[in-house]
């Protein structure tokens, strides 16, 4: 079924996309939020540039969209898949706590904030390009991977990176002697063992956005995984 959001705020959306059943493409989108929020039993397929919250508190749905998003998709996820065929604005996956997000392009700051993980539930955010400051601010569990696609002129990820970082992981396609992390992590070279689980994240990658998996795993890949677990201590307690 084909809904057309040009003359629908978030609520007639979402109210027409559950009407529709298991199989819906929402056409027009210009910017209206929360689309998907919540979702469980169906799949999306968006047309246009959807607002902020995409797919927020998303249970098992799953949504794609054929160009950018702005901020907070996946806010809240606990479970399901955001494809996003573009690039995303700030706080893609904030507080996500299961599911996967997986952006062809570039992520702006503050991507995988307070990302989480419990027992089964381990959300994974897959970046293309390029991620603003703050990648995994306050990171507690899931994985980020960040593959570093652009021209060139800018670093795989910004300023910042893993601040308050206290678990979970982050993998970038780089071998980061330009990128300054904070000292309660560990940054390492990959070894036999993460790249196989990196292969199986680049293949998935390959298969959704028509990309080159021996070309993107032709590189160096560095592994970030805190190393306090309790990151604040030396702020907070003499010692």
């Amino acid at each position: 079924m084909v809904v057309c959001a040009e003359k629908l705020d978030h609520r007639g959306i979402n109210e027409a996309i559950r009407e529709a059943g298991t199989e819906c493409t929402l056409t027009g989108c210009l910017g209206q939020r929360f689309i998907g929020a919540g979702m469980a039993n169906c799949s999306l397929t968006v047309e246009g540039i959807p607002g902020n919250a995409l797919g927020a508190y998303l249970n098992g749905a799953m949504i794609s969209v054929g160009g950018n998003a702005q901020d907070a998709v996946g806010d809240t996820m606990n479970d399901g898949k955001i494809v996003i065929h573009g690039s995303v604005g700030d706080a893609a996956g904030y507080a996500m706590r299961g599911g996967s997000i997986w952006v062809a392009g570039d992520a702006g700051y503050r991507a995988g904030i307070h990302m989480k993980a419990y027992r089964d539930k381990v959300p994974l955010m897959v970046i293309g390009g390029c991620a603003g400051s703050f990648l995994g601010e306050y990171q507690a569990g899931g994985v980020i991977v960040v593959l570093g696609f652009g021209d060139g002129s800018r670093r795989i990820v910004g300023n910042f990176p893993c601040t308050g970082m206290h678990g979970g992981k982050m993998i970038l396609r780089s071998d980061c002697r330009d990128v300054t992390f904070p000292e309660q992590v560990t940054a390492r070279e990959a070894d036999g063992e993460d790249i196989a689980e990196i292969r199986k994240y680049v293949s998935e990658y390959c298969r959704l956005f028509d990309g080159d998996a021996e070309e993107i795993m032709d590189s160096p890949f560095t592994v970030v995984t805190p190393d306090s677990g309790n990151p604040y201590k030396r702020l907070y307690v003499a010692n």
